[in-house]
């Protein structure tokens, strides 16, 4: 059995690694450009070494010699989708006290088995945002090299805060087990010192958080985490190293800090007032702000063994956050799609872009703040989150019009990244496994 599971799962890797160095000659009825704002009726591409090589339409644009033709028929295609707040190495399933009991090598498997869920959603980029002992760095090696399928990961490792703070420490226990999280710091030079051991192990950018949070215990929402000098010590830090910086924020208080000591993203800007918006649009800080997860969380918050604390404080934030993001959009915000997936379970991801619309972005927005809006916070416009040449061959496509109704995003027929199809009809290809 051990023998036949191997040969299939080698198999698969090379077929994977034959179609990514192919040609591919790929057709849809409809292309719905989030660059342009545009839809292109039967569009085609040709796919070269996992990029796109030419753009044009089936009439103009016809199938080289020798190339593989993937023909969808009158679906509506679109870039693949990027999901800039993720945490793989965690289930939502999985309550405060029995995650204690999970070995890092436990969660790194468990980001295994995510990161094929929420490739198979359409999600063909993402950002994981904490991670123990370097699990999400690993979990980036193993899909970089073809091991595993996955979406292409920007990862944080251990977020760098406070003693005692949200996201960096553990707080569950009393003092005489004296656990503390692996990037705790205090002060501007331990602050450094933490975001340059996470550089040294292989990180992509830096998470902090900058007040409390609704998971741990003892942290308030309202309450900011590090003083102004310590989070422009991690933003100078990972910015001459070329790092973006993601802070954790629900408070007013904290995400104003956050901002003003330059930090590349606010993840869940909760409580935001029309000054501190303004603020975030003077600077150009993005926005990650999470809407659906707190239908997950309490309807299964209890059941999964979430604290009371937790649920109170999910129960007092989530119709301000949701008034937040209606704010800040119609304000013109830069907000960027992220789901805080983990928190809810992977897979769901495409639940939010409905909810997006809901509390105020036009179809288009939402499909470009999970799209072409998400590139430019990476710092990658013209690399993914688009369909023009030179951008990577990730495409994720659906039987009907998004633009129409969104819900058809949580469930998405098609998924190719990087010129591979790992989802087809519904189905899961032989890359995916």
């Amino acid at each position: 059995m051990f023998s036949r599971t191997l040969a299939l799962a080698t198999a698969a890797l090379l077929a994977a690694g034959a179609a990514s160095a192919e040609t591919v000659y790929l057709t849809a009825g409809r292309f719905i450009d989030p660059v342009s704002g545009e839809t292109v009726r039967d569009a085609a591409f040709v796919i070269e070494d996992g990029a796109v090589a030419k753009r044009g339409t089936k009439s103009s644009l016809k199938a080289p010699k020798g190339a593989r033709t993937v023909d969808l028929g009158q679906a509506y295609l679109m870039p693949g989708f990027i999901d800039m707040h993720v945490h793989l190495t965690s289930d939502a399933e999985d309550g405060p006290y029995y995650a204690l009991s999970l070995s890092d090598e436990r969660m790194a498997i468990k980001g295994v088995k995510n990161a094929r869920k929420t490739l198979l959603a359409g999600f063909t980029t993402v950002r994981n945002l904490g991670a123990e002992s370097y699990g999400d760095v690993a979990l980036r090696e193993a899909i970089n090299e073809g091991e595993i399928p996955g979406p292409r990961l920007l990862v944080s490792g251990p977020p760098v805060g406070i003693t005692g703070g949200h996201c960096s420490d553990i707080n569950l226990l009393p003092s005489e087990h004296r656990l503390k999280g692996e990037a705790v710091a205090d002060g501007p030079w331990e602050m450094r010192a933490k975001v340059r051991q996470n550089i040294k192990y292989g990180v992509d950018l830096i998470k902090t958080c900058s007040t409390g949070g609704v998971l741990s215990k003892g942290t308030a929402l309202g309450a900011a985490q590090g003083t102004i000098e310590e989070l422009e010590a991690i933003v100078e830090e990972a910015h001459a190293r070329g790092l973006k910086v993601a802070s954790h924020a629900h408070g007013t208080i904290g995400i104003r800090n956050a901002i003003i000591a330059g930090v590349d993203t606010v993840e869940h800007g909760s409580i935001m007032d029309q000054a501190t918006i303004d603020l975030a649009v003077e600077h150009g800080t993005f926005l990650s702000m999470d809407i659906y997860n707190t239908e997950y969380i309490l309807s299964e918050g209890a059941k999964n063994g979430l604290l009371e604390e937790s649920l109170a404080k999910e129960r007092s934030i989530s119709a301000r956050q949701r008034a937040s993001f209606t704010a800040a959009v119609k304000s013109g915000a830069k907000v960027v799609f992220g789901s805080d997936a983990g928190v809810y379970p992977h897979g769901l991801n495409g639940n939010q872009f409905s909810r997006m619309v809901t509390f105020g972005m036009t179809p288009m927005q939402a499909l470009q703040a999970g799209t072409s809006l998400a590139a430019e916070a990476l710092g990658k416009s013209g690399e993914v989150g688009c369909g023009d040449v030179g951008c990577m061959a990730d495409f994720v496509a659906v039987s009907s019009d998004p633009l129409a109704d969104m819900e058809v995003l949580a469930d998405v027929d098609f998924v190719m990244k990087g010129g591979v199809v790992y989802k087809q009809g519904g189905v899961a290809q032989a890359a995916a496994f």
